[in-house]
């Protein structure tokens, strides 16, 4: 027999249509995308594989952008102000106090960078 030993074991693939397939997969993620806004390509790609998808990360990059799917990012709350400080707290004086004219009140704020230190004095607007 003149049959080589590659062909003997050769094991076919399984005939799954590649348009449904990727259909499947754009399905998923879609559906990801929309249960989950903040995902990114990584994240989505990572969430495939764990509901045994094999399918590369390159692919769901591809299929997003054809979708027009982009993760929403996140922004990070950036604290401005320390109210939790052992400096003086002085009162407000001008509070309860009636203003009937000009120049009867003046403000004054300094402010501090890592180089630079601002003073600006101005009359209340």
């Amino acid at each position: 027999m003149n049959i080589k030993r590659s062909a003997l074991y050769y094991k076919p693939k399984k005939n799954i249509n590649k348009k449904q397939k990727e259909l499947r997969i754009r399905k998923k993620i879609e559906d990801i995308s929309r249960e989950h806004p903040y995902y990114g390509y990584r994240r989505i790609t990572a969430s495939l594989r764990r509901d045994k998808v094999i399918v590369n990360h390159k692919k769901v990059l591809k299929i997003m952008k054809e979708l027009g799917i982009q993760g929403r990012i996140k922004r990070k709350y950036i604290t401005t102000t320390n109210s939790k400080h052992n400096n003086k707290i002085y009162s407000n004086l001008v509070k309860d106090k009636e203003l009937t004219g000009i120049n009867q009140v003046w403000c004054a704020d300094i402010t501090l960078s890592g180089y630079l230190t601002v003073l600006s004095t101005s009359p209340p607007s």
